[in-house]
C-alpha cells in the first residue's frame, strides 16, 4: 500500500468508492433510507454537480489516495484549518491499516492544529482509538432524512 496526492482524474473513482463503502460498511449502523440519502446511487441526484463539488474541495484540501497494486483502495482529505472532511477505505480492504496510514498523513499535514471531524456511528470507534474526543452527538439532515453523527476533535 502506498499513498499519493489526489489528481482530478481520481474523482469519479473516489466517489464510487465512497458510495460502495457507505452502503456496505455503514449498513450495520444506518437504515437503507439513511444510506441512500448519505451516499446517493446513480440517478438519484446530479452526479455531475457532486463530482464538481468534490473535485473543488479535494483541490483545496490536503487530499491523499491509497493504492494497493495500482488500485485505489482509500482516500481522505483535510482542510488547512484542520477539518478532516472525508476518510473512506474500500469495503474489501478494511482493517488493514489503510485508514490509519491515511489519517496519519492527514494529521501530519496540519501538525499543531486542533483537528475536527464529523464521524459516523461506524467511524466513531476508529477516531476514539486515535485520541479524538466526542464534542457532541449531532443529527444532520440529508435529502430530508435524519442521520446521526458525532462532532469529534483531537
Amino acid at each position: 500500500m502506498y499513498l499519493r496526492s489526489y489528481s482530478p482524474s481520481d474523482c469519479v473513482t473516489l466517489y464510487e468508492l465512497f458510495v460502495d463503502t457507505v452502503h456496505a460498511v455503514n449498513a450495520k449502523d444506518y437504515s437503507k433510507a439513511q444510506l441512500d440519502a448519505w451516499a446517493p446511487r446513480k440517478g438519484s441526484v446530479s452526479r455531475e454537480a457532486i463530482l464538481d463539488s468534490w473535485n473543488a474541495s479535494f483541490l483545496l484540501h490536503h487530499t491523499v489516495v491509497a493504492l494497493v497494486n495500482n488500485l485505489i483502495v482509500g482516500f481522505g482529505d483535510i482542510s488547512s484549518e484542520g477539518y478532516l472532511d472525508r476518510l473512506f477505505v474500500h469495503k474489501d480492504y478494511q482493517r488493514q491499516g489503510i485508514a490509519t496510514a491515511i489519517c496519519n498523513d492527514l494529521e501530519k499535514s496540519v501538525e499543531g492544529k486542533k483537528i475536527t471531524t464529523q464521524a459516523s456511528i461506524t467511524a466513531k470507534p476508529f477516531f476514539i482509538k486515535r485520541g479524538y474526543k466526542v464534542v457532541k452527538e449531532q443529527t444532520v439532515i440529508r435529502q430530508g432524512v435524519a442521520l446521526t453523527n458525532f462532532l469529534m476533535e483531537k
